[in-house]
């Protein structure tokens, strides 16, 4: 190396006391690129730019003008070559340093780009500060001349004046035009002759509702509750963060604990975060809280952008005690956090499919260890992830073993289907459940049934060549809409006129084959035609309000049947239900997935939970043919603990979640070769980097992706498996630069997938 490299000028020191004059900013944007460029802060800005500022700034080669964000400031090393941050988008900063070490974290945990995860915590009606408007705001010139100068103005001129003078503070324009009962002409002559000035103000937002109910007073705990809080509200009382899984059988009283743990938070005048899943914000769910706490925000992917903006700054203002919400939840602003629960943690809407793909559980976890709080999981049947931390540690294990008020877990009957007639002959209820509907509305019970296939046929058969008709854009088998008349793929949503004549072969022998939730429905109206039925599905229920309505009718009892998929599985409760009817226990256990026993458990556990919740009783009967799979005999059992057991043991062997970590990489691309090719051009480099390393990775695959072929691209994947996150975070940091895909081609990774189709 020559001695001038080793040795460079040094700065001269009239340059150094130029740069001591100089600030930069860090920014960040929403690029797959996980990059802070320096950018210098202008002389106007200097004192207002602060870490967590939203701005505008150019950038890439064109200087456009985007919007970052500001993660950090600094003193230049140099001033060449840096360009200058625009303006500031926002009057303070949306982010607090402790939410913008939390999403530093995700993207460092998720394998994503900062900017991608900044831009996924702050809802887009904060950004574009929905529900205010510009306003024209006047205000008196205090270079004014004396009172009496304003005798030789005109009325109304004079009038505005004395409307400005009595206020005493700037107004908005068409409030003075008001007070002064003029129009535009006066004010506009005003400003003319410089004795009023005129400025931009957006306007001020309206308070969002989060009032409530009338109160209701605490229920008596039984002892396994009050043995749960006690631990939880010790953790509290020290101040010490720990994570408690709660579980407990389904109506064992978890929500009444959680309630009880946030009343002591909300007495230390701190708030807390309740996280439930988007399908479980019921107006029963939303009342159980607004019924126990004054100040409720609720957050939900229904509220318009003006309601979530006023949400967000009613919270960051500390003016609300509880925030209810769904996975996003876990990103509210709230100043002064003093818990945070997550109830049906098991639930797999809490982890995003797409990028930034995190996991609200893992995000709830790290934040409480930031801010040395508790968290609460709750759930009936939790992730086997979960279970073996309560179990192992570090977590804490809370346990409900019994519902309140002594009530017994409803009898789960199995119904062996391959050799019933009626299902033989194409019906979707079979011989025993029919004559066990019969009998609840009898008894003047109601009844749930449980399907989670949507539409009226999931199969259009070839009975000549024996093919399923796929949906043209993706490797996916249409389903037949009857409503609509039409064949529709659930995965990019094409829909066609159903054909008359086989695709693959040309034979006019096409055979609808399957139970959806429509054809279901069909067959309980024309068996029962005098009980009222709902059907809940996610075409049922487009419309805001739909499914709030649907619950209240069947709660009200002007419903008697209530069928639908996994949404009327999860949460509800009414104590009039007798009798719960899982259609098809299989749908979901054939999936090629390493999940699907547990899913599968998980399912008919809810499902069944849905009854016996009074003194009526219920029963549940689970239709199957596989009668012998342990999850379905388990979860008929209701012992979770069994199932848990050898399923934990199952993963051991097969090195599989949660014993060890996985990053899924998918590829695709519309070219079928060329997406494999560059499959396997990245797996090789990882393969490389892992030898090279000696990094203790397991490079599985590449293959095709169970949907090869999705909205019209080819996919492909492969999986890195670690029992630690950080070696595959240091592989991916290491080699993710030297990709340089084909510009048609597009990758993603996903950290810790819970779908793998």
């Amino acid at each position: 190396m020559k001695q001038q490299q080793l040795f460079g000028p040094e700065p001269l020191p009239w340059e150094e006391a130029d740069l001591d004059d100089l600030a930069a900013a860090q920014l960040v944007f929403n690029r797959p690129v996980d990059t802070a460029f320096d950018y210098l802060i202008p002389e106007h800005l200097r004192g207002q730019l602060q870490p967590g500022h939203r701005v505008l700034a150019p950038f890439g080669r064109g200087d456009r003008l985007c919007a970052g964000f500001c993660v950090g400031t600094s003193r230049p090393q140099r001033r060449e070559g840096l360009k200058s941050v625009y303006k500031l988008l926002d009057d303070r900063p949306l982010l607090s340093a402790h939410m913008l070490e939390l999403t530093r974290w995700i993207a460092d945990r998720y394998l994503c780009a900062w900017g991608q995860v900044l831009e996924t915590v702050i809802p887009a009606g904060v950004k574009n500060r929905a529900g205010t408007r510009e306003v024209l705001m006047l205000e008196l010139n205090p270079e004014t001349g004396p009172a009496e100068n304003r005798i030789k103005l005109p009325p109304k001129q004079a009038a505005v004046l004395q409307v400005l003078s009595a206020a005493g503070e700037p107004l908005p324009a068409e409030r003075v035009a008001r007070a002064a009962s003029c129009g535009p002409g006066p004010i506009t002559a005003l400003r003319r002759k410089r004795l009023i000035r005129a400025f931009s103000a957006r306007s001020e937002l309206e308070d969002a509702d989060v009032a409530a109910a009338a109160q209701d007073p605490n229920l008596v705990l039984n002892a396994d509750q009050q043995r749960a809080l006690d631990r939880i509200l010790g953790s509290l009382r020290q101040q010490q963060h720990a994570t408690f899984l709660l579980y407990g059988v389904t109506g064992s009283g978890k929500t009444e604990v959680y309630i009880r743990a946030i009343q002591e938070v909300v007495g230390y005048g701190r708030q807390a975060i309740v996280l439930v899943p988007e399908i479980s914000l019921t107006p029963q769910t939303i009342r159980r809280f607004r019924s126990r706490f004054p100040a409720v925000a609720v957050l939900h992917s229904h509220m318009s952008d003006a309601e979530r903006h006023r949400h967000w700054q009613q919270i960051s203002a500390g003016r609300v005690q509880v925030v209810v919400g769904a996975r996003s939840a876990v990103f509210a602003p709230t100043p002064h956090l003093g818990l945070i629960v997550i109830d049906e943690e098991h639930e797999t809407s809490f982890k995003q499919e797409t990028a930034p793909r995190y996991h609200a559980r893992e995000v709830a976890r790290r934040r409480a260890e930031q801010e040395n709080i508790p968290l609460i999981l709750g759930s009936a049947t939790p992730t086997l992830e979960s279970w073996r931390r309560a179990q192992e540690g570090p977590d804490e294990l809370l346990t409900l073993p019994r519902r309140v008020e002594g009530l017994p877990m409803p009898p789960v009957v199995i119904v062996d289907v391959r050799h019933d007639p009626l299902r033989r002959k194409g019906a979707a209820i079979g011989r025993a459940l029919l004559t066990a509907i019969r009998s609840a509305l009898e008894a003047q019970g109601q009844v749930i049934l449980f399907l989670n296939l949507r539409g009226y046929s999931p199969v259009l058969w070839c009975r000549s060549c024996g093919a399923a008709v796929k949906c043209p854009h993706c490797d996916v088998s249409l389903t037949w809409h009857k409503e609509r008349e039409a064949v529709v793929c659930h995965s990019c949503d094409y829909h066609a006129a159903p054909p008359a004549t086989c695709p693959s072969c040309g034979a006019a022998d096409l055979q609808y084959l399957g139970v959806g939730t429509q054809r279901l429905e069909q067959e309980v109206r024309t068996r029962f035609p005098g009980a009222p039925c709902v059907r809940m599905d996610s075409d049922t229920m487009r419309k805001p309000g739909s499914h709030d309505k649907a619950l209240e009718s069947f709660r009200h009892g002007d419903v008697r049947i209530l069928l639908g998929t996994q949404m009327i599985s999860k949460g509800l409760d009414f104590p009039n239900v007798t009798l719960v009817g899982v259609i098809d226990a299989d749908t979901v256990l054939h999936q090629p997935d390493l999940r699907s026993t547990e899913r599968t458990f998980q399912l008919i556990a809810q499902v069944a939970g849905r009854t016996g919740r009074s003194r009526k009783g219920g029963r549940v009967l689970v239709q199957t043919s596989c009668p012998a799979e342990p999850a379905i005999l388990k979860a008929a059992e209701h012992d979770y603990a069994s199932f848990a057991h050898a399923e934990l043991e199952h993963r051991r062997q097969m090195r599989a979640p949660p014993y060890e970590h996985l990053a899924r990489v998918i590829v695709r691309g519309p070219d079928e070769k060329m997406a494999l090719a560059e499959t396997r051009r990245i797996a090789e480099l990882l393969r490389s980097a892992i030898a090279a390393d000696a990094l203790p990775v397991r490079l599985i695959g590449p293959a095709p992706a169970p949907v090869a072929r999705l909205k019209g691209r080819y996919r492909f994947h492969f999986q890195l498996s670690a029992a630690g996150i950080e070696p595959i975070q240091q592989l991916w940091h290491s080699v993710a630069g030297k990709f340089k895909i084909a510009p048609e081609v597009e990758f993603a990774v996903d950290m810790d997938p819970i779908n793998l189709r």
